[in-house]
């Protein structure tokens, strides 16, 4: 018998002998015979390349001041599994993902499920039980074929749209946009982030037939030297504090999240006395997610982020460049299907000193730093460079090297983003 929430885990690791297998008929026919839960009065699917993470967060900070109840369902986590399920803003405790678990497996009998799987029918299951008002639920890869998808959203948010898991959604923006538009539900409002979103995104959404409303065209930004205004064609303009939550892509996961609680005023008369200005406001203080661009303290300083994509890389590199003078040693891990050499040529001479940190002993997935040696020498040949085994090393490295005044940032992964913040909670508890 299992009883334990790490039991639950390995096991799910064994049920699919693949990872990741896209498609909806398997999920679906679980989740109808659990009673294809629903698991909110309302919900907002968020997916996206990037940006995912820090809108479910701006969405469940702005919905929450608005007092209502909120689930939330990301992933991956970071360092307790808990994280992936919030209800009411704390995380699924051990016994009521294991009660969820059990009732998983009951259903599917000889279906075989993924851990992702696995992991959003628990989500689903566990919202249904807690009379949400709202859910948001993040989308894992692609959009289409992705488990989450089983749902049909009242509001769809596709932040934005580059080239990562290749393999699985196509070579091309166009492509991989097209996947990513199948969140997106008839009639219903699909709210898309990015100034200049591929076409394929557009074009499918419009086959879609959602109600399509575009950052740049249907609601603005500008921003000011302190706080910033969101503008809506109807004529709504709210004056708001600068987001918390670092970096300038915020403005636009903040811009998006915003316009996804006006479609959602628009949805439901219900939502309709919900102070926009006010919760907004709220939202922006108070939104926190781990690893986006997250001070650790120190001198040197300590930043994390789990950017792992050239687009990611490029708003680590706007972020940097708002910072000038400052000397950077970079811990970075990465998985083999990633655009590794997009990455480093986004940072390019920016990074002083690059501590290349192993990640195949964490994952089957994890390229050895050798292999990054040879990919940073053909992208930035007389970059600066030591290569380490694993993460813990790096961070190690880094941080002796680093003096007064100077940065260690590491990211590339959610394995270093992990580690990073493991080894900070051990030494704030020694």
């Amino acid at each position: 018998m299992i009883r334990t929430l790490d039991e639950w885990l390995s096991y799910q690791e064994r049920v699919n002998v693949r990872s990741i297998e896209l498609g909806l008929e398997r999920v679906r026919e679980v989740w109808q015979r659990m009673g294809a839960p629903t698991p909110a009065r309302r919900v907002i699917t968020v997916g996206g390349t990037n940006g995912k993470g820090s809108t479910v967060a701006m969405l469940e900070a702005m919905l929450s001041a608005g007092g209502l109840r909120v689930g939330c369902y990301t992933s991956p986590h970071l360092l307790r599994y808990n994280e992936r399920i919030r209800i009411d803003g704390q995380d699924a405790d051990d016994d009521a993902l294991i009660a969820s678990f059990e009732r998983i497996e009951a259903a599917r009998g000889e279906i075989p499920l993924t851990y992702f799987e696995f992991g959003t029918l628990a989500a689903l299951d566990l919202c249904s039980r807690a009379a949400l008002d709202v859910a948001v639920l993040e989308v894992g890869l692609g959009g289409r074929l992705d488990a989450v998808n089983i749902i049909d959203a009242d509001v769809a948010v596709i932040t934005t749209v580059d080239l990562d898991h290749m393999d699985w959604l196509g070579p091309d923006r166009d492509t991989i946009g097209g996947e990513k538009a199948g969140i997106a539900r008839e009639g219903r409002p699909a709210i898309v982030g990015e100034l200049d979103p591929p076409a394929g995104l557009l074009q499918a959404l419009e086959r879609i037939g959602a109600r399509v409303e575009r950052a740049g065209v249907d609601f603005t930004v500008q921003r000011e030297p302190v706080g910033w205004h969101w503008r809506h064609r109807d004529g709504l303009s709210l004056s708001l504090p600068d987001p918390t939550l670092a970096a300038p892509v915020q403005y636009a996961n903040a811009a998006a999240s915003i316009a996804a609680l006006h479609a959602l005023q628009g949805v439901d008369a219900g939502f309709a006395a919900m102070d926009l200005t006010a919760v907004a406001a709220t939202g922006m203080r108070s939104a926190h997610v781990a690893a986006r661009l997250q001070w650790l303290g120190g001198d040197p300083s300590l930043v994390v982020d789990v950017g792992h994509n050239p687009q990611a890389a490029r708003a680590l590199a706007e972020w940097l460049d708002a910072r000038p003078g400052i000397r950077v040693h970079a811990v970075y891990g990465a998985l083999a299907d990633k655009d590794v050499a997009g990455v480093i040529a986004a940072l390019g001479e920016r990074i002083a000193h690059w501590h290349l940190a192993g990640l195949d002993a964490d994952t089957p997935r994890g390229l050895a730093a050798d292999v990054l040696v040879s990919l940073l020498k053909s992208v930035v040949p007389g970059a600066l460079f030591d290569a380490h085994p694993n993460v813990p090393a790096a961070l190690h490295a880094a941080r002796s090297a680093a003096r007064p005044g100077e940065c260690v940032l590491a990211f590339g992964s959610f394995f270093v983003a992990s580690a990073v913040l493991a080894e900070s909670a051990g030494r704030n508890s020694a």
